[in-house]
């Protein structure tokens, strides 16, 4: 039972060999690049959404932090892309692996904490202590700000994969339920199957709003360092 629950989290393989790079770069297949004057319906909406989002994530930034449009509308395509097609039966999401979202969140909190540290030296340095610390209180609120720096990015990566692999195991759970249901009450196996039904559309919906709460996270750590 245990190993068939967790079975969905093991990386695939193919005559031995890793799959998961060429699951990452699947997404990208999704989001075409229009090659017509007239686009299509799809590409269309996709256009506007990534209009949309981008003008509401970018509103808060100044001309600096609006240089990172390119790469924060791509980071939420990718992450809501893999998180949606991770819902696809017998299918692997890799945002439900730990590394790949650290691999994920490093890079991009410390770029802007390097950016800070770059651009606004002094204004980076007194967030470590706020103003009007008490003397005696300076060397532990050094410490604990420091500490809560370099927890952002793990807590950046933790929350979605623990929002991402607790879905998978419901909706894997009450699917299971469902099925073993249906020997004893058809009834209650009807109303099982309904649940997941219902939990499956919520979980489309957690898979876009991860991706959204963590892309605009990275958006104001940038903001802060800008």
């Amino acid at each position: 039972m245990n190993e068939n629950l967790f079975a969905s989290f093991i990386a695939p393989t193919m005559m031995g060999l890793p799959i998961v790079t060429l699951i990452i770069m699947f997404p990208s297949l999704l989001f075409p690049t229009p090659k017509r004057l007239i686009n299509n319906r799809t590409i269309s909406i996709q256009q506007w959404l990534i209009q949309l989002t981008s003008k509401q994530m970018m509103a808060i930034h100044n001309q600096k932090g609006q240089t990172w449009s390119l790469m924060l509308m791509s980071l939420i395509m990718f992450i809501g892309s893999t998180n949606i097609l991770g819902l696809l039966p017998h299918s692997f999401t890799p945002t439900t692996q730990l590394s790949m979202n650290l691999g994920m969140a490093i890079p991009l909190w410390s770029a802007t904490v390097f950016t800070g540290f770059r651009h606004k030296t002094k204004t980076s340095l007194a967030h470590f202590l706020p103003q009007g610390t008490p003397a005696p209180l300076i060397p532990m609120l050094v410490i604990i700000e420091t500490i809560s720096l370099f927890i952002q990015p793990v807590a950046l990566a933790v929350r979605l994969t623990a929002n991402i692999t607790a879905g998978h195991l419901l909706i894997h759970l009450i699917g299971g339920a469902t099925l073993a249901l249906l020997n004893i009450s058809t009834m209650t196996a009807f109303i099982t199957f309904i649940i997941l039904i219902l939990l499956t559309i919520l979980e489309f919906a957690v898979a876009l709003i991860q991706a959204y709460v963590f892309t605009l996270l990275v958006s104001l750590y940038l903001h802060d360092n800008t």
